[in-house]
């Protein structure tokens, strides 16, 4: 279990009448699995955590537990409730100082029936960032937290990819949101949401206004909305070959996009399907070379004829003089 997690776990259990476990997976955001493992943890550090079945039963904590979460000041506990954020994200926030302030005081507070083992901080590490990530530009997440918070429309110059120069946008916010080492601004345009890269966010103003947000919609069903539209919903699926030698790294950088047909044997190479955004976007097959034979649509085998043949012009060797 998490720390932040172990915290917010804590003030549900503290702050209300028997809960069940099923109401504390659906507030925390995890599984019946998880919520059920965490408890257990709980007991173990000897915590007294009870749980009653029944109509009017549920998970409770008895008086005495040893955590005064009383000491936690207003911001560490605001702090100290992002889940999910490693160390460097909280100080993208700036919220690394809150943060560690509020886990000393926890740890404090912590049963002695755990002081036997080392600390799981000791033997725990996480970074979420991705591999080979290179420094990153443009607007921090400290930087647009304070509009964000209030809850302000806001005025951004964004670069897009897709662009050749930047577009003035007006938008309103959701919240900021962290996805595989990369920060987004959640926002609607034209009451139509969007994921904005904070990276390519050249500059930004408070509009005196505020926000403009749809109802009954958070930035937690914004955001997976949108992952699950970019995840799901693809212009062009394109059915292929892999070699059985290059099939685990062609999962690791594709994930979800790739599915792969096991009614195939990988004597022949594995059969599998991966979907992409646009057409452009199959270059990303290049580098396997013929290790991937992609069998269709036509203007997908055409487009990687077309960009082979560049390649090879590019370094063709030159004629002698």
């Amino acid at each position: 279990m998490t720390p932040d997690r172990f915290f917010s776990l804590m003030l549900l259990l503290a702050s209300r009448d028997p809960v069940t476990t099923q109401e504390l997976a659906s507030a925390l955001g995890v599984s019946l699995r998880t919520v059920t493992r965490d408890l257990n943890w709980l007991r173990d550090a000897g915590l007294p955590v009870t749980a009653h079945r029944g109509r009017l039963g549920g998970v409770t904590m008895l008086p005495g537990s040893g955590l005064d979460l009383t000491r936690l000041t207003p911001g560490e506990r605001d702090h100290l409730s992002l889940t999910g954020l490693d160390e460097k994200q909280r100080a993208e926030l700036d919220a690394s100082a809150e943060s560690r302030r509020a886990l000393s005081k926890i740890a404090a507070a912590r049963s002695r029936r755990v002081h036997e083992l080392l600390p799981l901080t000791d033997v725990v590490h996480v970074d979420s960032r991705p591999w080979l990530q290179a420094p990153t530009s443009g607007t921090t997440p400290a930087s647009l937290i304070g509009p964000v918070r209030r809850g302000r429309r806001l005025r951004i110059e964004y670069d897009s990819s897709r662009e050749s120069c930047s577009r003035a946008l007006v938008v309103d916010p959701y919240g900021l949101f962290a996805k595989a080492g990369t920060w987004y601004l959640v926002a609607d345009r034209a009451r139509v949401p969007r994921m904005y890269r904070l990276e390519r966010i050249t500059a930004w103003k408070e509009v005196d206004q505020p926000r403009r947000i749809r109802e009954s919609q958070t930035l937690a069903t914004v955001a997976a909305a949108l992952v699950d539209q970019w995840e799901q919903h693809h212009a062009i699926e394109v059915s292929a070959t892999v070699d059985e030698t290059q099939i685990e790294r062609a999962r690791r950088i594709f994930g979800r996009r790739l599915v792969r047909d096991d009614r195939e044997g990988p004597a022949t190479g594995h059969k599998v399907t991966i979907r992409f955004l646009q057409l452009e976007d199959v270059r990303a097959l290049l580098p396997f070379g013929s290790a991937i034979t992609v069998h269709g649509p036509t203007e997908a085998r055409a487009h990687l004829r077309d960009l082979a043949t560049h390649l090879a012009h590019h370094y063709a060797p030159s004629p002698p003089s």
